[in-house]
C-alpha cells in the first residue's frame, strides 16, 4: 500500500481541510483584528463572580485552584468542556503539582494515567543518539484528568457554562462585563485561556504575525511490532525542500502515536498541513519499520503552533490575564500547553490570589504576574538553528549536525544540563557550559540575522543577571514582613520573575 492511497475517515479529511484552510488564512490574513474588548465607565461593582475563566480546557486547572481559594469563579467553554481523547505526554515532576495544590489524590491521578514508559530516544541522522529516562514519559488521559477536576470544581460550587462563546468583553470601573453568544456576566478579573487563536489575544498582538511556527501532523495507531520506548526528538532524513523533519514516538492506550513536526514562519508560501500529512505517511513506514497496511489507525493529529517574541504575553487593559497558550507561555521550541500550564500552576495561583485579596487588578499590577522570562526568550536562537530561513538555501544535514553536536556535549555535562534542557527549563549554568564547546563551524550556517543575535545575547545576559538577582532578592525576605500590603505584592512579583525567568523554579 502506498501513502497516496491511505484514505483518510470522512470527519477527519473534514477536519484537516478546515486546519488547513485556517492555516492559510492565518498566514495571508493581513486585515485588523475584530475588536472585542472595550474600556469604558460603566460601574460594576455587584459582580456575578470574582474570576471568569474563558476556555476551560486548560483554563478549569486555575479555576479551580482559585475557587479553593474561596473565590467565586465561573468557566465559559465554546463547546463541552471535556478533554480529547489523544494523551498529553508530561513529566512526573510537572504532574506533581497537582498533588500538591491538592487537586487530585494519588488513586485519582493514578486513574488518569493511561501509558508510562522508559526510556526515550534521542537521535539525530548521520549523528549522535542517545537514551534518557522520566522524560515526557506518562501519557495522560485529557478527558479523564478534565472530567476529575471539573468535579472537584463543581463540588466547590464553581460554575461551568458550556456551549458558550465568549463575544466581548468591556472594562468597567470596578469589573469586567463579559457577553456570550447567551447571556452576559461581571466579574473582577477576566482570565484568558482560550488558547493561540484567542480573540483578545488577536486584539492584544494587533494581528501580529508570529515570528516562528511549529508544524505538527500524526496519528495514533495499532499493529507496532515494539512499542515500550519512546522518542523525543528524533530525525532519520536531512533538510527536505527547505524543512527539517523531526519525530516524536510515543506509547499510548490505543497502541502508539507517532508525530512529524517541522519549524518554519508564516509566510504565505510555506508548506500546507494536507501536504505535511502526506510527508508523513510517505516516511512514516521507514520511521517506524512498519508498512502502512499494516498499522490500524485509531486518529489523525495535525495542528500549527504560532509562537511570538513578545511572551508572555501581557495585557494591556486592567482586569484581564491571559494564562496557558494564550500567553505564550511556553517555549517556543515546544507545542504542548499542558507542562507549561502546569509548570506556572503554582505561581499564578497565588499571584491572582494575592492580586484579587489587595484589588491589585490595574493593568500595572497585573503584567508582573506574566513577566518577561529570559528563561524562554533565549530558546528563539534554538528555534531559528533549527528552521531553514526563506534567505537560506540549505540542502545537506546542518541542522542534524548542529543538533546532534549540541545534545552530545549536554549528555557530557549530565543529567543537570540535559533534563532541564528537555523540559523547556533553559537555565545559566548549563547554557553557559554548553555553549563554547560546540563547534563554530556548525553553528555558522544557521545563525539568523545580526539583529536577531544581538537580542538574543541581551537575553542571555538577563538570563545570568535573574540568576543571580534571585537568591539575593529571596534571602531579603524575612526584611519584607513590615512591608505595606502592596509593597510586599510587587516584592513577591518581583521574586516569582527572577526566579522562574532564570529557569531555577
Amino acid at each position: 500500500m502506498s501513502f497516496e492511497s491511505i484514505k483518510l475517515p470522512p470527519e477527519t479529511e473534514k477536519a484537516l481541510l478546515q486546519a488547513d484552510s485556517l492555516w492559510e488564512k492565518f498566514r495571508k490574513d493581513n486585515f485588523s483584528p475584530k475588536r472585542v474588548v472595550n474600556s469604558g465607565d460603566i460601574p460594576l461593582r455587584d459582580n456575578d463572580y470574582d474570576v471568569i475563566v474563558c476556555g476551560g480546557n486548560l483554563g478549569i486547572f486555575l479555576a479551580t485552584t482559585l475557587q479553593m481559594k474561596g473565590y467565586k469563579v465561573a468557566v465559559i467553554e465554546k463547546g463541552l468542556l471535556r478533554g480529547r481523547e489523544q494523551e498529553w505526554n508530561i513529566s512526573r515532576k510537572e504532574l506533581n503539582c497537582l498533588l500538591e495544590l491538592g487537586l487530585l489524590t494519588e488513586k485519582e491521578l493514578s486513574e488518569a494515567i493511561y501509558t508510562e514508559y522508559n526510556p526515550a530516544r534521542i537521535g539525530f541522522y548521520k549523528g549522535y543518539h542517545l537514551w534518557v529516562k522520566d522524560v515526557l514519559n506518562i501519557g495522560v488521559s485529557p478527558r479523564i484528568l478534565i472530567a476529575k477536576i471539573r468535579e472537584k470544581f463543581e463540588q466547590l460550587k464553581g460554575v461551568v457554562i458550556e456551549n458558550n462563546s465568549f463575544e466581548n468583553a468591556t472594562v468597567g470601573i470596578g469589573g469586567v462585563e463579559v457577553k456570550t453568544n447567551s447571556q452576559t456576566l461581571t466579574c473582577r478579573l477576566l482570565i484568558d485561556c482560550m488558547g493561540h487563536f484567542s480573540p483578545i489575544v488577536k486584539q492584544a498582538r494587533r494581528n501580529q504575525k508570529p515570528e516562528g511556527v511549529c508544524l505538527v501532523v500524526g496519528s495514533c495507531g495499532k499493529g507496532f511490532k515494539e512499542n515500550e520506548t519512546g522518542d523525543l526528538i528524533y530525525t532519520f532524513t536531512p533538510i527536505i525542500n527547505q524543512y527539517q523533519y523531526f519525530w516524536e514516538a510515543f506509547p499510548a492506550k490505543e497502541g502508539r502515536t507517532t508525530y512529524l513536526f517541522t519549524y518554519t514562519d508564516a509566510k504565505p508560501e510555506r508548506i500546507s498541513l494536507r501536504k505535511l500529512m502526506g510527508e508523513y505517511l510517505r516516511l512514516l513506514p521507514e520511521y517506524q519499520n512498519i508498512a502502512l497496511e499494516e498499522i490500524e489507525f485509531k486518529r489523525f493529529l495535525f495542528g500549527f503552533f504560532p509562537a511570538y517574541y513578545q511572551s508572555p504575553l501581557q495585557m494591556p487593559w486592567d482586569r484581564i490575564i491571559a494564562v496557558g497558550d494564550s500567553s505564550g507561555m511556553q517555549s517556543p521550541v515546544s507545542f504542548g500547553g499542558f507542562a507549561a500550564m502546569l509548570r506556572h500552576l503554582p505561581r499564578l495561583t497565588t499571584a491572582i490570589d494575592e492580586a484579587l485579596q489587595g484589588d491589585y487588578l490595574s493593568c500595572r499590577d497585573l503584567v508582573l504576574i506574566q513577566p518577561y522570562q529570559p528563561n524562554l526568550s533565549v530558546t528563539w536562537l534554538f528555534q531559528k538553528t533549527m528552521m531553514v530561513a526563506d534567505n537560506k538555501r540549505l540542502s545537506g544535514n546542518e541542522i542534524n549536525q548542529l543538533m546532534s553536536a549540541v545534545f552530545q556535549v549536554m549528555a557530557k555535562m549530565g543529567q543537570e544540563v540535559l533534563k532541564p534542557f528537555l523540559q523547556d527549563v533553559i537555565q545559566f549554568a548549563g547554557l553557559t557550559k554548553t555553549l563554547p564547546q560546540v563547534d563554530i563551524r556548525l553553528v555558522l550556517p544557521l545563525l539568523p540575522d545580526f539583529p536577531i543575535l544581538l537580542d538574543w545575547l541581551r537575553h542571555y545576559l538577563n538570563l545570568g543577571i535573574y540568576t543571580g538577582l534571585y537568591p539575593l532578592a529571596s534571602s531579603l525576605k524575612p526584611l519584607t514582613t513590615h512591608l505595606p500590603p502592596r509593597a510586599k505584592y510587587y516584592y513577591q512579583r518581583y521574586l516569582d520573575m527572577w526566579q522562574y525567568g532564570s529557569g531555577i523554579a
